[in-house]
């Protein structure tokens, strides 16, 4: 997820209720999965065999995001309304800002609604250069989220879930402004934020603490990815603003050479990362899957175990 560090203020949020805020608001921690959207058919028939080995878990929702760069945007929207159609899952419908005017981003959100789709996670979205490229606003569009959270309330029918960075967003200033900023999004309208990757507890528990600092009390879920392939993750980290810690890389870089290890030992990061994060009072968590299921399950089947979800 990748979202804008600079929006205007707005007005008061509104109480909105549905099965993603009612379930936040529950005594037990909520769990829900993310998904990317398949480039071709071949890929969309792993996305749909992962689903359903997902679906038997009754995740809270589960969400595709948009590619890179706001390509996919169809394909998305296509196989989240087929999600909600064809399953028994909450499907929270994916949409960001880059390559789309106004009008454009009005008829996603209509085509969510008419799918039956009542929950948007809305995002500024990575510029098209990748996310570490300068942001071009699209001739007719929208800057920041703040300004799609706001559409998306104005249009009624939806709760809104927003992005939130552990580590602070790159473009932010600094993590303060970046508490400023999500506080900024739910009082726009944001009904609660799911984070990007990180790798501490402690990093959550930080930005927690600085957006009740502020009065908000907006739900805020982690994003849980486990380390299965070390290049990969340390890619997608750096791409996102996050890094990889010094705690984290001296257990897992003298596996390297072994990538079975590398991802029995990613597995176990990962697990204790939400026993930590449960342990913090997280209200939930949402696993990145990259579109595979095992080592969510994996994951999934021992906080079971241990009676945490």
């Amino acid at each position: 997820m990748s979202d804008s560090p600079n929006p205007s203020t707005s007005g008061p949020s509104t109480t909105h209720s549905s099965t993603v805020t009612d379930a936040l608001a529950a005594p037990r921690p909520t769990y829900s999965f993310e998904f990317f959207p398949p480039k071709d058919d071949a890929g969309e028939e792993v996305l749909w065999r992962t689903i359903s080995e997902l679906e038997p878990l009754e995740p809270t929702f589960v969400s595709v995001t948009y590619g890179a760069g706001g390509t996919s945007q169809e394909r998305t929207v296509r196989v989240t309304g087929r999600i909600a159609e064809q399953s028994g899952i909450t499907a929270v419908g994916h949409l960001t800002l880059v390559g789309q005017s106004r009008q454009e981003i009005e008829l996603v959100l209509k085509q969510y609604a008419a799918a039956g789709i009542d929950d948007v996670l809305v995002l500024r979205g990575d510029p098209k250069g990748g996310p570490r490229a300068p942001w071009e606003t699209h001739p007719g569009g929208m800057t920041h989220a703040i300004e799609l959270v706001a559409m998306a309330r104005d249009m009624g029918g939806f709760t809104v879930g927003v992005a939130a960075f552990p580590e602070g967003h790159p473009d932010a200033g600094g993590l303060d402004a970046d508490a400023d900023v999500l506080v900024r999004k739910a009082r726009a309208g944001a009904d609660y934020a799911i984070t990007q990757l990180f790798f501490r507890a402690s990093d959550y528990v930080g930005l927690v603490d600085r957006v009740r600092s502020r009065g908000c009390d907006l739900p805020i879920v982690p994003g849980i990815m486990p380390i299965l392939n070390l290049a990969q993750v340390t890619r997608m980290a750096e791409l996102s603003g996050a890094a990889l810690p010094r705690e984290v890389l001296d257990q897992v870089e003298p596996l390297a050479d072994d990538k079975d290890a590398v991802r029995a030992k990613g597995i176990e990061l990962a697990t204790q990362l939400c026993r930590d994060l449960l342990a913090a009072g997280a209200p939930g968590l949402h696993f990145i899957t990259l579109n595979r299921s095992r080592a969510t399950r994996e994951i999934f089947e021992v906080l079971r175990r241990e009676g945490l979800l």
